[in-house]
């Protein structure tokens, strides 16, 4: 079982290091940020931090060389001075080194889902503030070591939930719309998202020359190495891990973690959860039609949406039914069933979620000023992968579950808690 003792032994790994004699930062209201992943969303994320005027890169980390190598010329090439040589950065093949530069404030995570929870627990007790990525956790019982060893740490996080943030703030305006009763009581939200993870069983590829597959599986368990789990070289696409139990939660956590948040901040159960998961009892094998149900009579139904008046469902990424209409958001927009609904905007009383109109900024924001807080927090960020995780456990075991969110445990129901861990490998032990 992950717990919120988990400490990890130093590396050995000696940290690659690019030489330059130019300091392109001297400012010293600068935040410096180290990358622990650098694959696609990683390199995303490294892009965007590098066109801000207020941080500054200092590090990057991957198990892969050459991402490694790119990243850290990417950080180079950017920060080049008008002689146009390149700007330090300091490459690490091992996370732990990076954790160890001098100077760091904060971290940036964007590793597979298995490896969040030792790299926020470590980084949190090193005083990193941190952005991971979503989903938080691979399992609820890490997910609660980490929110209370950030908790306790103090540091600043970031669970990468852009939506709460970004996308043209169609969710943030459905969420408010909700809070101030435009659809009347809530009673059911349907999550359009894909269905649950599944076991690995791919075969068996040669591990390619500059790729630390051992580290790569960290605390999952031991596999051949496959190029769909960690692709070979500077990749462009989103690699199939996230489809696979072993590392990941499949589309209920990937797409899911986004939808079902949004779902959670509606309901305002950011520190909570359901009481009730109901898998399609007449659908043997099914990976739709399951739905959570909450302590105020509320329904959350995954992935089967209401019918509209001519008869075809009602889709969308979130769907919210209240007792007086039908908002539907999406990352391209937000529409009511009758338009009236949203016609007119909410007037000065209104309840207000937090004002965040770029995730990123909202916690660099909190760095510097740690009242402000972050719009998705670890313990948020924790509560919304729970509900990813309940759901995958549903379809697992194909029967209703009795859960208390309080203690976060199955009622009654020591088979169904087995399923909230799992032994990580013995390297990776507490």
């Amino acid at each position: 079982m992950f717990t919120r003792r988990t400490f990890l032994k130093s590396a050995v790994a000696a940290p690659l290091i690019w030489q330059s004699t130019n300091s392109a930062f001297a400012a010293e209201n600068r935040l410096t940020l180290g990358f622990i992943g650098v694959g696609t969303m990683g390199r995303g994320h490294l892009d965007g931090f590098l066109n801000r005027k207020d941080v500054e890169v200092v590090a990057v980390c991957d198990v892969v060389k050459e991402r490694l190598d790119n990243a850290a010329q990417m950080v180079g090439k950017k920060y080049a001075g008008k002689s146009g040589t390149p700007a330090a950065v300091k490459a690490y093949p091992d996370f732990r080194d990076l954790l160890k530069h001098k100077g760091l404030d904060a971290v940036v995570i964007a590793t597979p889902d298995h490896w969040h929870a030792i790299l926020c627990t470590q980084a949190s007790a090193a005083g990193k503030h941190i952005y991971c990525e979503k989903p938080l956790t691979h399992n609820i019982a890490e997910g609660r070591a980490l929110a209370d060893a950030v908790a306790k740490s103090k540091v600043v996080f970031q669970t990468g939930s852009q939506q709460r943030s970004e996308f043209g703030n169609h969710f943030r305006k459905a969420v408010e719309y909700i809070w101030n009763g435009r659809i009347g009581k809530l009673q059911t939200i349907h999550i359009g998202v894909g269905g649950p993870s599944i076991p690995c069983k791919l075969a068996k590829e040669e591990i390619p020359a500059g790729t630390d597959w051992d580290m790569w599986q960290g605390p999952a368990p031991e596999r051949d190495y496959h190029s769909d789990l960690c692709p070979k070289g500077i990749h462009k696409h989103f690699p199939a891990w996230r489809m696979y139990s072993e590392y990941a939660g499949g589309q209920v956590a990937d797409m899911g973690a986004h939808h079902f948040d949004i779902a959670q901040w509606a309901m305002q159960m950011d520190g909570s959860g359901p009481i009730e998961i109901i898998p399609p009892s007449d659908k043997p094998g099914a990976e739709h039609g399951l739905t959570l149900v909450y302590a105020s009579g509320i329904k959350m139904i995954h992935n089967e949406f209401p019918k509209g008046k001519d008869g075809k469902d009602i889709k969308g990424d979130c769907v919210f039914v209240g007792s007086d209409g039908i908002i539907v958001a999406g990352r391209d927009g937000i529409r009511s069933i009758d338009p009236a609904i949203l016609k007119e905007p909410l007037n000065d009383r209104a309840k207000r979620v937090m004002a965040s109109s770029d995730h990123k900024t909202n916690w660099l924001d909190a760095i510097r000023s740690p009242k402000l807080g972050t719009i998705c927090t670890a313990e948020t960020g924790h509560r919304s992968a729970s509900i990813c995780h309940l759901t995958n456990i549903g379809y697992r075991l194909h029967r209703k579950l009795k859960w208390d969110p309080a203690k976060e445990l199955f009622v009654g129901d020591e088979p169904a808690n087995k399923e909230l861990s799992r032994t990580p490998r013995d390297k990776w032990k507490a």
